[in-house]
């Protein structure tokens, strides 16, 4: 068997990329900050019909800290660099999310190179491509940046700027390692226990009813799994070496759209969930004053459109129709233990 190691297997992605290579007859290895949160590891992937035993191995590895990470790389083939630092709240200030994501990504690469991985995955995002723009008419590419200078949210920056460090890392330094980056649009799919994504709390307070209306923006929504599937493809395939890689589903999404999805597959279970979609003009008037709906102020009325064909194209990706995912996501936040 051959060892990968995800960085985060804590997280949304990581358990779902350590599933998908578990399945696959890799044996895993995952970092976490502190052990003591093992268990909830194995729980996670538990969740997903897995029962790996022997082959996960838990490390303890801090992307805010040196140690612990080249035995985290040790005799690893490859790296799927999955964690991000993430806030529960704004920052003071953005550099206290900026720095850990920029300084952790070249510690998971210095590492990773030192000790002679062949290739690294990174996962980014559609932070890192479309941000910072003007309103246009077609979709973001790969060949698209956010402009860190537009005034975009912290974390959009932090992921650019993450990005950007690795691919100079790559350049610089750490020549002769491999690396690709898949950039996910906003990711949905089965929850595998009760931490979950900004994604995923937007359907369940839809479905709580704690939603009263519909904010006016659009943007692309991919299923967890098929983003899983895409990070071993990059891992594999050579022909992803050097590249970037937009992960979405279909066309973009108006809220209201994902609104109707849940009426039309949940019937009674969806009765909560808003019809009215907020005017643009008082929307945007709302999120000057309320500090929850500051990161989305630049998006009201805006629709983020992308485009996967590079995937689709170069590594034969195919995604499940978003339909289908939004309806199973919803399955699963309502069979959480309240």
């Amino acid at each position: 068997m051959t060892d990968v190691l995800v960085t985060g297997g804590s997280g949304y992605i990581g358990s779902y990329c350590a599933l998908a290579l578990l399945d696959a007859g890799y044996t895993v290895r995952t970092t976490v900050r502190d052990l003591a949160r093992e268990p909830q590891v194995r729980a996670m992937l538990a969740a997903g019909g897995a029962d790996p035993g022997a082959n996960l191995r838990v490390v303890r590895a801090d992307l805010g800290n040196d140690e612990g990470w080249a035995e985290a790389v040790a005799g690893c083939a490859a790296v799927l660099h999955v964690a991000s630092p993430t806030l529960t709240q704004q920052p003071r200030h953005e550099d206290e999310m900026i720095r850990p994501a920029v300084d952790g990504t070249l510690r998971v690469l210095r590492a990773a190179h030192g000790a002679g991985v062949r290739r690294v995955v990174m996962t980014s995002a559609i932070g890192a491509v479309a941000y910072g723009h003007e309103p246009r008419d077609t979709p973001f590419t790969e060949s698209d940046w956010t402009d860190v200078d537009a005034g975009i949210e912290p974390y959009q920056k932090s992921k650019t700027l993450a990005e950007r460090a690795a691919w100079d890392f790559v350049a610089g330094e750490g020549r002769g390692l491999e690396l690709a980056t898949v950039n996910p649009t906003a990711v949905l799919g089965p929850v595998l226990g009760p931490d979950y994504s900004p994604s995923l709390g937007m359907i369940a307070r839809m479905l709580a009813g704690e939603m009263p209306a519909l904010l006016p923006f659009a943007t692309g929504y991919v299923d967890v799994r098929d983003v899983a599937a895409l990070h071993l493809l990059a891992m594999t395939d050579p022909a992803a070496v050097g590249e970037r890689f937009i992960a979405t589903a279909a066309e973009s999404l108006w809220l209201r759209d994902i609104a109707a999805i849940l009426r039309e597959r949940l019937g009674d279970r969806a009765t909560r969930v808003p019809t009215r979609e907020m005017p643009l003009l008082a929307a945007k008037a709302l999120a000057r004053v309320n500090p929850q709906m500051a990161p989305l102020r630049k998006l009201l009325g805006r629709n983020l459109g992308a485009t996967s064909a590079k995937a689709e194209r170069v590594l034969g990706w195919k995604t499940r129709p978003i339909g289908d995912t939004i309806a199973e996501t919803a399955e699963s936040l309502l069979g959480l233990p309240r």
